[in-house]
């Protein structure tokens, strides 16, 4: 059956019912006036300040603005346009572009919360959603923190005391160290005495940011001190703990919920063990093949660790579960609303954004633990402005077309940003969370699959063809995960090979797209041309008709267009078309690519608005979109239909302006091949060390500078022994992904 229950503008159940049977009988969401007669608090919250930016800020918003409550935004100066902070009723710059200085700044944001009258503050996730002292401030100053205690905050963000909290309330723990003691010789003792691999944890903070993997001895200090500097600067606390690593683990996660009178309950669990860079990508929930005696263990554990700590409002508790023994292990809690708590509302049908501001007027929890529902299944895919072939680094630029998958009652896009945007490289590289829910995982996992293919961005690189890869992956599809599985499958998930059969399937479909994509733009030449001519802007010549006029023979035109292949990256395959306008307003098209021609093929065109084209062929109708964008001499067409996107390329012979030639040249530049020993920015970032200078002498592998670009930080390694020639960067200095950033020689 559908959900009973909606979120976000769906029907939800209302909040003062104590009993699932009364709430399958409820079809109406809570309206403000639901809210209002409350009785469980004085003074309600009627102005909420989003301490937060991007899609988690656009998400509470939504609640917000649902339970009649207004909201504050707060910016950056990167931010001024963003679309949170066109969501939002007011709005508030906070500081320059750096976190530390805009979103970080605990004070400013305090600031503006009093300035503009809001009685709380929402953290969101991430910034300062984790900090006791931003928690106190809001208490200190009478702003109601939509969260839990700060002692609990303190307690669960301190890893190695919450180690300590955990033990003392029979909540298994990894083997590791956490003590205060981070003497580099001690932690390496400590390493050794656990035995490697270890795990390199930053005792605060969250999202795999300072994580290491050390295998061995060897590797100990490079990783220790790269895991303190990642952690210092994502959340100002360096220190460091120690972890056995568990080598075939899943990664299982429990969400509790507590209210101010004592009451805690767990909403069941999400597995996330998908993950690259210790980050998760793809969530769902319940979690597969685990049984419901396993999930009662898991959830009672949960909920003993949150009440340990005096907790309430949302929370997540972490366990790592190692697949050999079957045991579970307490990892950390997390003391916020998660990125992936949208998983959990599908399947449990509540709106936990609700529950936290209702809990933050001291209202008790609505249900307790045996009437919370479970239905069905849900996934959340994280999309990312990401390199895949690069390492999953992120990327930077400008959003030329987003369109994202329609919102329905089983499909969510929580997204921060629209078309047009700019993702920089100040801020986490998420573009949307894409939710889908099903009455069963398969019925779920199709709709997934259904959902990435029609998801659309262009104009920078994203992981969406990857999560493509990960949906159809057999593994996946059986519910075969663990937090090694892109690692183990990464044959399957990342190769570029592909045997002579496949080559050709994927080539001559790649063919039959750019057929469509030149049937495409000359039927939208045709229409800016009859839209100029009935504005009165030109003529209508019959030369240039709907079906050009030619004496004795149709009108034909030669297009040339490059398309990148995405078995091979960066490989552009030429591909020439010959257009024949035929009399009936068809085109046929003949390709002329790999030194050959090919049978042409007859497409009907028509345009159904800006993006979207009805194309016609062998009496096989299809619905493609095409977007187009131009940068410097270049332009860019992706067309998507059905299963396909490919990307292609077209050179404009167009006079540059003065700002073209610049970005062309630079772009020439950056893409053009180097001479050997030539080492390149792998992604946009911010230089933060410098540890060689030129003509000193280095080795193969050698450290040369750290760059940091959205909170992670990126190791440039000397590609060969020999002398560093022009370098000349200092702490502080951006570069661009691409741009040269020093030169191996064999000389002085």
């Amino acid at each position: 059956m559908a959900p009973i229950a909606t979120i976000l503008g769906r029907k939800i159940h209302r909040w003062s019912l104590s009993r699932l049977s009364q709430a399958k009988k409820l079809s109406s969401s809570p309206s403000s006036s639901d809210y209002r007669d409350s009785k469980s608090s004085s003074k309600l919250i009627e102005k909420i300040l989003i301490a937060n930016r991007g899609e988690i800020a656009c998400r509470i918003m939504k609640t917000a603005k649902r339970l009649g409550i207004r909201t504050v935004a707060v910016y950056s100066d990167a931010d001024r346009y963003s679309l949170h902070v066109k969501s939002a009723d007011e709005a508030v710059c906070i500081g320059p572009p750096p976190a530390k200085l805009s979103y970080l700044n605990a004070n400013s944001i305090v600031e503006a919360a009093v300035r503009t009258g809001a009685q709380a503050i929402h953290p969101g996730y991430g910034f300062l959603s984790e900090n006791a002292e931003f928690a106190q401030l809001c208490e200190d100053e009478a702003l109601t923190f939509i969260g839990p205690p700060a002692s609990a905050i303190r307690d669960m963000g301190d890893k190695s005391a919450s180690k300590r909290i955990m033990g003392e309330a029979g909540v298994p723990l990894v083997p590791g160290y956490h003590g205060a003691d981070q003497d580099i010789d001690l932690m390496q003792s400590e390493a050794e005495k656990i035995g490697y691999p270890v795990l390199i944890k930053p005792t605060h903070g969250g999202g795999g940011k300072g994580m290491r993997i050390v295998q061995n001895s060897n590797e100990f200090v490079e990783s220790f001190l790269a895991a303190q500097r990642e952690a210092a600067a994502s959340f100002g606390v360096d220190t460091i703990l120690l972890e056995k690593y568990i080598t075939r683990p899943r990664h299982i996660e429990v969400q509790i919920f507590g209210d101010k009178h004592g009451n805690v309950l767990y909403l069941y669990e999400r597995d996330c063990s998908l993950q690259r860079r210790h980050q998760k990508i793809i969530e769902e929930a319940p979690a597969p093949d685990i049984t419901n005696e396993f999930r009662f263990q898991m959830g009672q554990a949960a909920v003993s660790a949150a009440k340990a700590v005096g907790y309430y409002n949302a929370g997540t508790v972490e366990f790592i579960v190692d697949t050999v023994s079957g045991q579970f292990y307490f990892m950390e809690m997390n003391t916020r609303l998660q990125v992936e708590h949208p998983v959990t509302e599908m399947v449990v049908h509540q709106d936990l954004v609700e529950w936290q501001i209702r809990v933050a007027n001291g209202e008790p929890l609505p249900i307790t633990q045996s009437e919370v529902p479970l239905s069905g299944h849900a996934f959340e895919a994280r999309i990312y402005a990401e390199n895949v072939p690069k390492g999953f680094l992120p990327a930077t630029g400008v959003l030329h077309h987003y369109r994202p998958v329609p919102f329905s009652d089983t499909v969510r896009v929580e997204t921060g940003v629209e078309q047009g945007d700019a993702v920089s490289m100040h801020y986490d590289p998420m573009i949307a969370k894409l939710v889908v829910w099903g009455e069963s995982r398969a019925a779920a996992l199709v709709k997934l699959k259904d959902c990435l293919a029609k998801f659309q961005v262009a104009g920078l690189p994203t992981n969406i063809n990857f999560l493509r890869k990960l949906s159809n992956h057999w593994a996946f599809e059986k519910g075969q995960v663990e937090t090694h599985f892109i690692e183990h499958y990464k044959d399957e998930l990342f190769s570029d090979s592909v045997n002579a059969e496949q080559a050709e399937e994927v080539y001559e479909a790649a063919k039959f797209s750019a057929a469509i994509v030149a049937a495409c733009l000359c039927k939208k030449e045709n229409s800016i041309m009859k839209e100029n001519h009935q504005d009165g802007r030109s003529l209508l010549s019959i030369w240039y008709s709907e079906h050009p006029f030619r004496v004795n023979y149709c009108a034909h035109r030669d297009m040339e267009l490059e398309w990148e292949n995405e078995f091979n990256t960066g490989n552009l395959v030429p591909m020439k078309l010959i257009i024949t306008y035929q009399q009936d307003g068809s085109y046929l098209l003949v390709s002329e690519s790999g030194g050959g021609s090919s049978p042409g093929i007859k497409l009907k065109v028509k345009q159904l608005d800006e993006h979207d084209f009805r194309v016609e062929a062998d009496g096989l109708s299809v619905i493609v979109t095409l977007a187009v964008y131009s940068q410097g001499s270049i332009k860019h067409l992706h067309i998507w239909h059905g299963f396909q996107h490919h990307h292609f390329r077209q050179k404009v012979g167009l006079e540059l302006s003065e700002e073209d030639e610049i970005q062309d040249k630079q772009t020439s530049i950056e893409t053009a091949a180097h001479s050997p020993g030539t080492v390149v920015a792998p992604m946009a970032g911010l230089v933060v060390k410098v540890l060689a200078q030129s003509g000193v002498k280095v080795e193969a592998g050698q450290p040369i500078l750290v760059l940091e670009a959205m909170k992670m930080e990126h190791v440039v390694k000397a590609p060969s022994a020999g002398f560093i020639h022009e370098l000349n960067l200092s702490p502080g200095k951006q570069v661009s992904d691409g741009s040269i950033l020093f030169k191996i020689k064999d000389d002085e």
